[in-house]
């Protein structure tokens, strides 16, 4: 069974790989991908929840702005709209915990295919990829996940990411180096 290091490791925040070469098989560490389908889908809610309640909140105060400006202010309302949705999966997905909130609550994290954290650019692109794909084939983008191992939809293969259970880490906790 390949290591992999857990998130208490003092390194792990510093860029440490989370395993060496490619991601864990999953008849090796099958408690890596155990119901990742179901959660992922639970924690898009839970964040198209928080994100809708955003989008509440930037429309409300920026209309007051909007009216204040007779409506000079409005382009960049609108602009504001168009970009949380985005930020919010960038900031989280390439930041510290490689997880939003949803993905948090459920147990969940986004590791590249090579071990590393995936950074902002990486992100970045995985959201672009998984917000163009749906906005395509919205069905056919998961439906890839019932076809691999380790739930792996469209944006994940194009990005080179993989979502795992972030709860089983500590059984697969590679020892530390001195």
């Amino acid at each position: 069974m390949r290591a992999v290091l857990s998130p208490k490791d003092s390194d792990y925040h510093s860029h440490a790989r989370a395993w060496a070469d490619e991601a864990p098989d999953p008849l090796e560490a099958p408690e890596l991908y155990d119901g990742i389908r179901v959660k992922r889908l639970i924690a898009y809610g839970i964040d198209f929840i928080i994100i809708s309640l955003l989008l509440v909140a930037v429309w409300v105060i920026g209309s007051i702005f909007a009216i204040i400006t007779l409506g000079l202010l409005f382009p960049v309302l609108v602009m504001a709209a168009f970009v949380l949705p985005f930020a919010y999966h960038i900031l989280q997905l390439g930041g510290a915990s490689n997880a939003t909130v949803g993905m948090r609550i459920m147990d969940l994290r986004v590791v590249a295919w090579n071990g590393h954290r995936p950074g902002y650019p990486q992100a970045a692109f995985q959201i672009l990829l998984f917000f163009g794909s749906i906005s395509i084939a919205t069905p056919l983008v998961l439906a890839l996940s019932f076809f691999n191992a380790r739930s792996r939809c469209l944006h994940d293969f194009l990005a080179g990411t993989v979502t795992i259970n972030d709860l089983h880490l500590d059984r697969l906790r590679a020892p530390r180096e001195v």
